[in-house]
Formats: structure tokens, sequence, C-alpha cells
């Protein structure tokens, strides 16, 4: 039997969303782009969705009725690692996109966007790339740049090696593995054990962590 050559196919999303038109009109664009979603409307709910099955995706509101998706995302992240996670805020949401940074998100989409947009920006979250909206991006650069030093060298506290920077650079623009290796005239191969490395020295366990803390060490800029 050979395998479907659409990266969808195979790929299962958890819908988290408690506004019901939005909820159907993000559903409706991933089905028709061949997901297979289920969707959840409550904290609750999305906890019982995931003990029954493992997503390949979970795209998850922030502002849910009886909880904050970021409890979600922190759970989801330490027990199933292998899931991807997409935020899909509400613009002006910002402030608790860091928050969902930092325990595990790995992209960033606004809810508003268009219905092609939604499906190409999973696509591309399963491939390996961080996504993320453009509006929520400029606020990530401009925090970071009002808690950056005025002057003075890069901090690098975590003592990252030059190639581990480049990589970690690639990081920050969505490149997945293959596209960093062949970029850096790397080995395909070792590109993960340089990923490795670059979160045991940075403390952190995914790309949006590894990237919101190179930029507040101003290791890289977005």
């Amino acid at each position: 039997m050979t395998q479907s050559a659409d990266p969808a196919a195979a790929v299962g999303i958890l819908l988290v969303e408690d506004d019901a038109p939005t909820c159907w009109r993000l559903q409706d664009a991933l089905t028709k782009a061949g997901f297979a979603v289920r969707a959840a409307g409550t904290l609750a709910e999305a906890r019982a969705a995931l003990a029954e099955r493992a997503p390949g995706v979970l795209l998850t509101d922030l502002k849910l009725p009886d909880g904050h998706g970021v409890e979600l995302i922190r759970e989801t992240r330490q027990r199933l690692p292998e899931t991807e996670i997409m935020v899909i805020p509400a613009l002006g949401d910002e402030e608790s996109v860091i928050s969902a940074i930092t325990v595990g998100a790995t992209g960033y989409l606004l809810k508003d966007a268009f219905p092609t947009d939604i499906a190409t920006t999973v696509r591309d979250l399963v491939a390996g790339h961080s996504p993320i909206s453009a509006s929520i991006a400029r606020f990530i650069v401009r925090r970071t740049q009002k808690a950056e030093p005025a002057a003075g060298p890069p901090l690098n506290t975590a003592k990252l090696t030059p190639r581990e920077i480049d990589i970690l650079w690639g990081i920050a623009k969505g490149f997945s593995y293959a596209e960093i290796a062949d970029h850096l005239g790397l080995s395909r191969q070792t590109v993960p054990g340089h990923i490795k490395s670059i979160y045991r020295k940075l403390e952190v366990h995914t790309r949006g962590e590894a990237v919101f803390e190179a930029v507040q060490q101003g290791l890289i800029k977005l």
C-alpha cells in the first residue's frame, strides 16, 4: 500500500474554539483541505478529546469559557510532545501569545485569517515550520526591543556556538530542518543533534521557546 502524497491526509486536528461561527469556519476550511478535524468548545471538552486520542495538531483559542488555553498548551506539551500546537488568538490578544510561547506553542495565526491561509499555515506547521501572523511577530519584536539592553555585546549566556546561532536563526525564520541543512551546507542528519544542544543550553523544549529566549538574549533579531 502506498502512502498518500497529501500531507493532510494522515493528520488529525483538535480544534478548540468556543465561538460557534468561528469554529465552523475554521473546521470547514481545514476539512476541505483534507484534514480530519475534531472540535471542542471548552477546556474540559478539549481535555477529554486529548485523552481519547492524541491529535497531530492542537489548534486552540486562548480565552475559553472554563479556563485559559495556556493551561491546555502546557498540559499537551508535557503529555504529548509529538503534537504540534498552534494558537488562534483574537486581534489584540498578543500578550497572551507570549505566555503560549513559553509553555510550548509553535505556531500563531489570527483567527480571522482567510480559509486558504488557515490550511496552508497548518500544513507549514506539520512540515516543521513555525508559522506566525505578521501582527504577532511585530508585537514580539516591539516587546523584545523594549527589554533589550541599550548597549553592549550580545549576552549569549547559554554559550551557543556560531553554528548553533546560525541554526537558531533558521528556526526563527520558520525553515524546516532540511532547509536549514541545505542553506548551511550541513548533513541533514546532523541538524537534529545541533537542535538538541541548543535546547539543552537554552533550557527550553520547543522551537518557540528557543526563538523567544534567543531574542531576549540578543542572539538573533527577527
